[in-house]
């Protein structure tokens, strides 16, 4: 049995096992934190930004530390931790440049003098689960915008990566962050969702921001729901990329890539199918799956390679087993997919039809699916016959077109000319239909994290009678 960890608070309770001991330690995070939001709150928004640009340099001072963590405990090559710190530096600085959009806005009416204040008040005490598939990023995505917005934090870091995440909230608290302004609960698997149950019911948390499954994100939902809380979903994603026949099909190729393969596939924005037309349909397959052959992966506590490991030998044989259900259902296997533990070759899978499993489901690992359609048309009516709507990607010299289609996209996020995987902490971020709702990023992240009030102050002789 294992046990719940604590960090970030002041009797640093460590390992708890036991349930009465796992509520203790619950209670204990989130009493801290709440006991230090008043102070917080209170201060000016440009002393909270200067406070989150002081925690940069802390980032950059340890990133051999997030990388040596990051590979023991999921995999990840060392250029995936960093770029997940250099996003999350991104976010630090964005955020931080939010100062003046917090400020009150006045309306005064000129036929009465009725004096008004819009305000955005800081909510209170935010609860903020991240994954372990970008462990930095979406830690500091969780916490940023929060922590600006005069908010104090909880985050509830994942079971399979607590020393990253454990190491991440102590080094932000040891770069200046007041005590208890952030603290952190990781639970063992067993315990996980009595523990994410038990953070949402506490009446100091009021808001909360999930980034996960959309199987998990769903209990979330509900639990969230049962205790009138506002949440913040960002879920599954299987993002399309559609490549018309005046594509760039070299920048095509390497934005499927990079899309499909890079931390292994396992990012919610990740390519899982390429919809090609067939007028360029061979010549583009053709130099996707040269490219591809030239991908390795390997286990970046032994070995540097392009590509990490995969979380564990279990999703590894989940994706194998997409690919087996795919090929005998008539598509074709054109390189990769060997597997050697939690190691994965990535993967190109071509002639993907509506039966197969890998039609509907989140691949979540390093395999790309081809598809081949008539025209632009189908290629969108095939982009949005999913139940997943986070990001997608068109690729085409015809930007009007590009953008037409665009709109056409039942999807959240759609980049044209780029990979699927790409993130800017200044626009916002989100899906649509089972990917979820609310938007991180941009000025979004205010609306999300505040409480909007109206203070009216009436002038005299205005007063309505009876």
């Amino acid at each position: 049995m294992g046990g719940i960890r604590v960090h970030g608070v002041a009797s640093k309770l460590g390992l708890i096992s036991g349930a009465d001991e796992t509520a203790m330690a619950v209670d204990a995070a989130v009493n801290a934190t709440a006991t230090a939001f008043p102070v917080w709150s209170r201060r000016a928004a440009a002393d909270r930004a200067q406070v989150l640009r002081d925690l940069i340099p802390a980032l950059n001072a340890h990133r051999r530390d997030f990388s040596t963590l990051a590979a023991e405990e999921v995999g990840a090559s060392s250029s995936w931790t960093e770029f997940n710190i250099e996003l999350a530096i991104g976010m630090l600085a964005h955020v931080a440049g939010l100062a003046p959009a917090l400020d009150d806005r006045v309306v005064v009416d000129p036929q009465t003098g009725k004096h008004s204040i819009m305000r955005r008040q800081p909510a209170g005490v935010v609860l903020g689960m991240v994954p372990w598939n970008a462990p930095i990023t979406l830690a500091v995505r969780a916490i940023a915008g929060p922590l600006m917005c005069g908010n104090t934090v909880v985050m509830k870091g994942s079971d399979r990566c607590p020393k990253t995440h454990q190491h991440l909230v102590d080094v932000l608290n040891a770069a200046g962050l007041p005590e208890g302004v952030l603290t952190c609960v990781v639970s063992p698997p067993e315990n996980a969702h009595d523990v994410m149950a038990q953070l949402i019911a506490h009446p100091c948390i009021r808001r909360i921001n999930f980034t996960g499954s959309t199987r998990v994100g769903r209990e979330v939902a509900m639990e969230a729901a049962r205790h009138l809380k506002p949440a913040l979903l960002e879920l599954s994603g299987k993002a399309p990329l559609i490549v018309l026949e005046d594509a760039d099909l070299d920048a095509a190729v390497e934005a499927a890539c990079f899309g499909a393969f890079f931390n292994q596939g396992q990012i919610c924005m990740s390519t899982d199918w390429i919809i090609v037309v067939k007028a360029v349909a061979d010549a583009f397959v053709a130099k996707l799956e040269a490219r591809t052959r030239q991908i390795v992966a390997a286990d970046p506590v032994h070995e540097v390679a392009d590509l990490g490991r995969m979380i564990s030998a279990e999703a590894a044989q989940r994706v194998n087993g997409l690919i087996e259900d795919a090929v005998s259902k008539g598509a074709r296997l054109l390189v990769g997919g060997q597997m050697d533990g939690c190691v994965m070759q990535p993967a190109l899978l071509d002639g993907i039809a509506a039966n197969m499993r890998i039609y509907r489901e989140e691949t979540f690992g390093p395999l790309a699916s081809i598809m081949r359609v008539h025209d632009a048309d189908e290629a969108v009516s095939i982009a949005n016959d999913s139940d997943f709507g986070l990001n997608a990607a068109v690729f085409t010299r015809d930007l009007e077109r590009a953008q037409a289609i665009a709109d056409r996209l039942e999807y959240g996020v759609v980049q044209i000319n780029g990979p699927t995987v790409h993130d800017d902490p200044s626009m916002p971020f989100g899906g649509m239909k089972q990917s979820g709702f609310g938007r991180f990023g941009g000025a979004q992240s205010i609306h999300e994290f505040t409480e909007l009030r109206w203070i009216a102050t009436h002038q005299s002789g205005h007063t309505p009678t009876l």
